[in-house]
Formats: C-alpha cells, sequence, structure tokens
C-alpha cells in the first residue's frame, strides 16, 4: 500500500522503490545506533535537560486541562446552585403573594396593623 501511494507521488517504479528505502532509513534506525541509544542512559543516570524540559511541558499540559475541566465542572455547579436558588425563591414569593392576597381586607398598610378594635 505504502509502494503504490509513493510510486502514485513519484511516478516510477524504480524511482518509488529508491523513495521507499528513503522512508525506511528515515523511520528506522541501524541496529548498532539502536542499542548505543538504549545503552546511553540507564535508569540511574541523570535525564539530559531536553528530557526534562519536555516533561515539564507535558506536566503544565496536563495541569493545564486539569484547572480548565474543575473549572468548568465547577461553573457548571455554580449555575445549577444559583438556577435552584432562583427557582426556591420564585416559589417562596409567589406562596407569599397568595397568602396577602387571601388575608388582604382592604386596608392599607396590612391588616395586622389597622385592626379596628370593637
Amino acid at each position: 500500500m505504502l509502494r503504490e501511494g509513493t510510486s502514485a507521488s513519484v511516478g516510477s517504479r524504480q524511482m518509488a522503490g529508491e523513495a521507499q528505502e528513503g522512508v525506511r532509513q528515515k523511520v528506522f534506525m541501524q541496529e548498532s545506533d539502536a542499542s548505543n541509544f538504549l545503552k546511553r542512559r540507564s535508569k540511574r543516570s541523570p535525564k539530559s535537560r531536553n528530557e526534562v524540559n519536555a516533561e515539564n511541558r507535558q506536566k503544565l499540559q496536563a495541569d493545564e486541562l486539569q484547572k480548565e475541566y474543575y473549572e468548568e465542572q465547577r461553573n457548571e455547579f455554580e449555575n445549577f446552585v444559583e438556577e435552584q436558588k432562583d427557582e426556591q425563591e420564585e416559589r417562596s414569593r409567589e406562596a407569599v403573594e397568595q397568602w396577602r392576597q387571601w388575608h388582604y381586607d382592604g386596608l392599607f398598610p396590612s391588616y395586622l396593623y389597622n385592626r379596628h378594635h370593637i
């Protein structure tokens, strides 16, 4: 499949074979180079500055993603709580308004302060 894609872009079978070898050389390294690469740093040897920087970048990115996730969760919860509070206030206001209408005696201010004692 790679040969067909490469040959389509290159144009001839001979050029395709050479291009495919070039791709192989870029992707895979010689056995001796791989062995040296693995021996170069053991578990106890210090990390190179590039390795430390790469790990730090990964940690910072993970921390940023976690921070964004928790901030989004907090915002959703705050919105939910605010909606619940607003609904409760509305129900309470409606109940108070119904109570006032039921007990209204036509006097203003409310009947509690304007009772006429006989």
